[in-house]
């Protein structure tokens, strides 16, 4: 793909980069819902992962590169045969496929992390990008720490990337150290003493250590950059990414001074940044940006009565511009799952006719639960049931004991897949830690829990409670989330949801390395109160 003067490409990696943020992991089809979303808000190219990294996460790139047409659907892969040629497997389907690969160039990676002279880095880069084009026509290649790397080393192998078929040259703020007078200095170094540098698209990756990710990229555009690498509600390693949304209301508010459009569908920002929150179970901060809950609110008096006079005294944008709406009442008891799914997909969710169903049939059972099903409650639903996933045990009933001066207990009732129904009680320090602990008792699973959050969906006192758990288990953090208008409900279903992950991983796992062996028992549970399944 080339860029004209006055378009931007946007590359998202919030599938790769994003995933890369501590208990941000997703599965499959967590993943394939965050491409979709993604092709509808336009992105230009999605990088959705890293093939090398695991089976799982080759499994991802190739199910969106089969199934997500529209965007380029690119694959990164490290300077290594083995690397690229698992890349290139995994995005050969795509209708549009491109390939990213990466080499540290700068000083400090080149003596303690590569151990390589400069000679022998411009060697592998010129070898990679050689055989990378002969596998994928699109070939971006990235000098990780570009932006510490002296700039007559960084010229002399993007011109040799450039000669070996690489048709975008990315240049990476890897950790954030950049200011954007220096970034903006590095474009313009390579624009200019670079001789090849017109026959490919430069773009600019910067992270957000020192907080400067979204204004370094826009001194590369300013400079020439015509693709920005970024992220949804600018998530990623360590204090994050470029974040799309910014950047985008950036030249859009003042094409002024930028001068470049984007294909991106503004009124999607908000319904994306969502939908990756509750994916991600990152939130955003109220005060973020474009898509915080306070970012179009107005408190102080003199800026009430400005907007209530002209709304452009105190609002440079538009809530509507970026899909900011109202929450209104939508659906009630009486509608049918013909109105449920227009409303679904006016969302932005592709939900499959099987989920539309228990999606409709969850809205049913939360209509007599509830006075009032806002948009909100919709989306939570929606959220739920593409999180949901294989499940091994399946909630049947909880009940909870607690007061003052009670000791605080909980029985639970779980399904097990193999068609054994497990009862188990056991105290703990409150309510919800005694599920936590009986869950654990049943299934022989005891993560180690690091986060626990409750917030309320919706308004009223009927509202749904969402519980958000983040845990790890054998050193690999795994999330899980779950709405009910029960919050204890709601805790056990979010907590079952991690043991879900772990123990069907642990089967894999099992199957994995015991092909000869005869199928897998159902794993051992305390077995007083088993009872026959009525199914």
């Amino acid at each position: 793909m080339t860029a004209a003067a006055d378009r931007l490409l946007i590359l998202d990696t919030t599938l790769r980069d994003g995933e890369q943020s501590p208990g941000a992991t997703m599965n499959l089809a967590e993943k394939l819902e965050v491409a979709h979303a993604l092709r509808d808000l336009g992105v230009d190219i999605i990088e959705a992962g890293f093939p090398i990294a695991s089976t799982g996460d080759f499994e991802a790139v190739r199910t969106i590169a089969r199934e997500v047409e529209g965007p380029i659907i690119c694959a990164l892969a490290r300077c290594n045969e083995q690397d690229i040629e698992r890349a290139a497997d995994a995005v050969r389907d795509a209708a549009r496929p491109r390939m990213h690969i990466f080499l540290a160039t700068s000083a400090i990676h080149r003596e303690f992390k590569l151990q390589m002279t400069p000679e022998e880095i411009s060697h592998r880069a010129v070898e990679s990008v050689t055989r990378a084009k002969e596998l994928c026509d699109d070939i971006e290649f990235s000098p990780e720490d570009a932006a510490r790397t002296e700039l007559d080393f960084l010229d002399e192998i993007v011109e040799k990337a450039i000669d070996a078929g690489a048709t975008t040259i990315n240049i990476p703020d890897t950790v954030g150290y950049s200011v954007p007078q220096h970034y903006a200095a590095v474009i313009r170094h390579l624009k200019k003493h670079v001789r090849n540098i017109d026959k490919a698209v430069i773009s600019a990756h910067c992270h957000n250590d020192l907080g400067l990710a979204v204004a370094n990229s826009l001194a590369a555009i300013v400079e020439g950059a015509r693709q920005v690498e970024c992220t949804i509600n600018g998530i990623g390693e360590r204090a994050g990414n470029c974040a799309l949304e910014e950047v985008v209301m950036a030249l859009k508010t003042r094409a002024d001074v930028f001068g470049v459009t984007t294909g991106i569908n503004t009124k999607l920002l908000y319904p994306t940044s969502r939908r990756v929150a509750h994916i991600t179970g990152i939130q955003v901060q109220r005060n973020k940006a474009i898509v915080g809950q306070n970012a179009f609110a107005h408190e102080a008096g003199i800026h009430q009565h400005g907007v209530m006079k002209h709304r452009e005294t105190y609002e440079i944008m538009r809530p509507e511009e970026v899909g900011i709406l109202k929450t209104d009442l939508v659906l009630g008891k009486h509608s049918g799952k013909h109105a449920l799914r227009e409303r679904v997909t006016q969302m932005g969710y592709h939900l499959s006719d099987e989920q539309l169903q228990r999606v409709f049939d969850n809205f049913k059972a939360l209509a007599d639960r509830k006075k009032t099903v806002y948009d909100a409650d919709i989306e939570a639903l929606a959220e739920t049931e593409i999180r949901g996933g294989p499940k091994l045990w399946t909630l049947h009933a909880v009940t909870c004991n607690s007061g003052s001066g009670t000791i605080p207990s909980a029985a639970v009732v779980l399904w097990h897949r193999e068609g054994n129904i497990v009862k188990e009680a056991s105290i703990g320090d409150g309510p919800i830690d005694a599920v936590f602990k009986t869950i654990e008792a049943i299934t022989g699973i005891e993560p180690t829990l690091r986060d626990f959050r409750i917030r309320s969906v919706t308004v009223g006192e009927d509202a749904q409670g969402e519980a958000h758990i983040e845990a790890e288990y054998m050193g690999k953090s795994i999330t899980g989330r779950a709405v009910s208008t029960d919050i204890i409900e709601a805790s056990a279903l979010a907590f079952l949801q991690v043991i879900n992950r772990i123990a069907l991983k642990q089967e894999f796992g099992s199957r994995i390395h015991s092909t000869d062996a005869p199928p897998k028992e159902a794993p051992a549970v305390r077995m007083a109160g088993v009872i026959d399944d009525p199914h």
